[in-house]
């Protein structure tokens, strides 16, 4: 029959545990003091006079024996001019690539940082584009089509950008078009974009195919959501843009499908850089919802 460990013998290790704590500690926050004196070419004295502590007690507190108070701790972070969790962390700051990595940050002006945190942002998908998919490519793909059905067959809103562009410019887009411009209309696209990603962690967007061409507002849209280009063959996308109604391809074109094709191929590298692509050349429409909802499984996106 096994022993029960007296409750004063528990409390007796905590204790024992906690003591050698705190001297490393002591030990780890008096090496990071006097290393970060030393880096400035600071002497002892000039510290004291710096931050109030006698030289004496900075004597006991490098030498790892000082048993400093926060507030006085404190001081001498600020005379060194560093947090005090640099004193204190678990983390060197001199060999950190953390913390050396947040004193550039830091340092840097806003350009730099915020180019910084579109390349950090984009490396955590499951942070910055939540459960947030986005459909790219050029009119015809089926980008709305897609969305709308794998929304309702897998349980995620699905919107198209330039629903929200109307509701934004209180009128339809190819007003906005008409009254404001291009300009206009892109403002209006950017500021959409912005309110989508506000209000929904998980959603299935369909933008405009010229989106990619504003590299800011693309940029962003490959931040904050997973992209999928949706392409097909010059053919199919011309057929199904035909079959829709809308003739403003082909209005006063008679060479709309060469043009097609150079739109395609000077986008097609901007496409490129969508985080996965479905083909949906020579596929039926259901054979392409169900593509599209594999490669939402296989990618993780909505996860």
């Amino acid at each position: 029959m096994s022993k029960v460990q007296p409750l004063s013998m528990d409390m007796a290790q905590r204790d024992a545990e906690a003591e050698r704590a705190v001297e490393a500690l002591l030990v780890r926050v008096g090496e990071r003091v006097r290393r970060a004196r030393e880096a400035r070419h600071i002497p002892r004295r000039v510290l004291s006079e710096m931050s109030g502590v006698s030289p004496r007690y900075l004597a006991q507190l490098e030498g790892g024996e000082g048993n400093i108070s926060i507030g006085l701790l404190m001081k001498v972070a600020l005379a060194l001019d560093l947090d005090v969790d640099r004193l204190v962390g678990e983390e060197d700051p001199w060999t950190s690539e953390v913390l050396r990595v947040a004193d550039l940050f830091a340092r840097a002006d806003r350009a730099v940082q915020a180019r910084a945190l579109a390349v950090l942002e984009a490396q955590a998908p499951e942070g910055a584009r939540a459960q947030r998919v986005c459909l790219v490519g050029l009119r015809g793909a089926g980008k709305s089509t897609l969305g709308r059905l794998a929304g309702e067959a897998l349980g995620v809103p699905f919107l198209e950008l330039n629903a929200e562009i109307a509701r934004l410019g209180g009128m339809p887009v190819g007003e906005i078009m008409a009254l404001y411009g291009a300009e206009g209309y892109r403002q209006l696209e950017a500021e959409a974009v912005e309110g989508v990603i506000k209000a929904h962690d998980r959603i299935l967007l369909a933008v405009g195919g010229g989106l990619v061409a504003e590299s800011g507002t693309y940029e962003r849209v490959l931040e904050r959501f997973h992209t999928v280009w949706v392409k097909a063959s010059p053919e199919e996308h011309m057929g199904r843009v035909r079959a829709q109604g809308d003739l403003r391809p082909m209005a006063g074109q008679p060479e709309a499908m060469q043009q097609l094709r150079t739109i395609l191929r000077a986008r097609e590298v901007l496409y490129e850089r969508a985080h996965a692509a479905l083909d949906t050349s020579g596929a039926s429409l259901e054979e392409s919802v169900e593509a599209f909802k594999a490669l939402l499984a296989r990618e993780g996106f909505l996860e």
